[in-house]
């Protein structure tokens, strides 16, 4: 009994793959902020040019 519930325990795979899921996530979203905080700044940088014409 304790052996049938834990071969199956150890051959579940479902926890592994939601793990991997969020850590791909979570690199995604990094890469997304540390991207827009990077073109923030630049992109503010070129709309105050624009404004300092006028």
């Amino acid at each position: 009994m304790i052996t049938s519930s834990l071969r199956r325990f150890l051959h579940n795979q479902g926890g592994s793959t939601a793990i991997e899921y969020a850590l791909i996530a979570a690199l995604l979203s990094t890469i997304i902020v540390g991207t827009v905080l990077v073109l923030g700044t630049k992109l503010e940088a070129a709309y105050q040019s624009v404004v300092d014409l006028f």
